[in-house]
Order: C-alpha cells, then structure tokens, then sequence
C-alpha cells in the first residue's frame, strides 16, 4: 500500500518547466532580437570604422565608401544599423526601468515591449527623413 501512494505522489508531482510549456510572447521575442541586434551593431560598427578611415585616407578611398553607401544596398544595410541601434537603445531603456525595481507589473511590461517596438521604428523613419532632408534630397 505505502509503494502505491509513492508512485501515486510521483505521478502527481508537478514537473519542472519546460520549453514546450511556455508561450512565446512579445518580451520574448523583443529580448531575442535585443541580442541579435547587439550582434548585428557590431558589423555596423565596421562600417562607421570604414567611414572614418575613408575620411582620413583621402578623397579616392572615401569616393569608395560613398559609392557603397549611395548604392540600394548600402543604404538598406544603413536602415538596418540606424534601426538596429534604435531597437537596442530602446530594450536598454527598458532593461534600466526593470534595474531600478518598476515596470515589473504584467500590463507595464506589455505596454513598455509594444512602445519599445513602435519608438524603433518610429526614430528610425525620423531619423531618416531628417538626414535626407539635411542633405537636400527632400
């Protein structure tokens, strides 16, 4: 009798939780790309080293930069690192809330992870409408 009660509050345990139990929610899907992005500023990087290298070297080696990031492809890869930046900054921002001990209520974290993703993209087009309206091209 006493072995039937043990497997019984065996079976009855709860188990540990595991991944196939979770929903994949919006936090979570922000705090992957949070990372991707991290990675992704690290190329973006290069790319401002190559810039100012260009810059120094001369008007030839920055005639090469510039034609790279005139071109759709550079500017596409432009796009991607000023979003990339912004969305970083932005989970940043919502890191540093959640170090100071607030946000942590349920409708906060939603609220803040949808203003997260609609403040990245809504700097970016910004930012990008005031370059080209700097540089004369608007």
């Amino acid at each position: 009798m006493a072995e039937t009660e043990t497997i019984k509050s065996k079976v009855v345990r709860p188990l540990s939780p595991h991944i196939s139990i979770y929903r994949g929610g919006l936090t979570m899907m922000l705090s992957i790309v949070h990372r991707i992005t991290g990675g992704a500023l690290y190329f973006g990087t290069l790319l401002l080293a190559w810039w100012l290298i260009a810059a120094a070297t001369g008007p030839e080696a920055y005639a090469h930069f510039q034609w790279f990031v005139t071109s759709w492809i550079g500017k596409l890869v432009l796009l991607g690192y000023t979003w990339a930046l912004l969305h970083h900054m932005m989970g940043g921002f919502r890191h540093f809330m959640w170090d100071t001990g607030r946000g942590f209520e349920l409708g906060t974290v939603e609220l803040v992870a949808r203003l997260s993703v609609v403040l990245s993209l809504s700097l970016t087009v910004v930012v990008w409408v005031l370059g080209y309206y700097m540089a004369g091209a608007l």
